[in-house]
């Protein structure tokens, strides 16, 4: 696994790198200190499998820079890993393109459990995060795909039947329920049904 580290503190960039290497022993981490250099990385190893990018950065900010990540390398997941807890930074980082928000001040196995989230095509938002919004706010949150999914999860409909009814992919739903589940910080369909109810999403 080869993953591009973009924040301007070294020494959080080897800490970063020593907590990803216990956990992934096979993994190549590639570093750069501004947006700039990261993109420059980006274009050099066509075989990167992540990127985790800081926003508040020397030069081009973070926004700027996933911005251009995502325009430039669709098919490569950025997750922001950000001292920021504002929930309007998180919205808008989603909104550009990330895959996933990560607090620094998360545990390392939090942020290890993000990172294999969205490695596995999923979205990774903060639970506490997400539990400041308000219903409003959670179906803002939802890609209207998403709330295709949960409508009809709403309705009782297995995977297979969601497939069917979408003309989707079985594992692609799969991934979508993996995702709303994080978005609205349930832990199993039944609960997901009942966030749908209060979004009014089974109706």
């Amino acid at each position: 696994m080869k993953v591009l580290l973009v924040d301007d503190h070294s020494l959080f960039r080897e800490g970063l790198a020593h907590v990803l290497a216990g956990a992934e022993p096979e993994i190549t981490l590639l570093q750069a200190a501004d947006c700039v250099r990261a993109l420059e990385l980006a274009t050099a190893h066509p075989d990167l499998d992540l990127v985790l990018l800081d926003l508040n950065l020397p030069g081009m900010n973070g926004f700027e820079g996933l911005q251009r990540l995502c325009d430039r390398f669709p098919a490569l997941p950025v997750v922001i890993l950000s001292a920021s807890t504002r929930r309007a930074d998180m919205q808008h980082a989603l909104d550009l393109g990330a895959m996933g928000f990560v607090p620094k001040d998360a545990t390392s196995q939090q942020m290890l459990q993000s990172l294999r989230m969205v490695l596995a095509g999923g979205v990774a938002v903060p639970a506490a995060l997400v539990r400041k919004a308000g219903v409003s706010d959670w179906r803002a949150s939802l890609t209207d795909r998403q709330r295709d999914v949960l409508a009809l999860l709403a309705r009782g409909m297995a995977n297979k039947e969601i497939a069917r009814t979408l003309d989707l992919a079985e594992a692609t739903v799969k991934m979508h329920v993996t995702a709303i589940m994080r978005l609205l910080d349930v832990s199993n369909r039944t609960q997901a049904v009942l966030a749908a109810q209060r979004l009014h999403l089974d109706q």
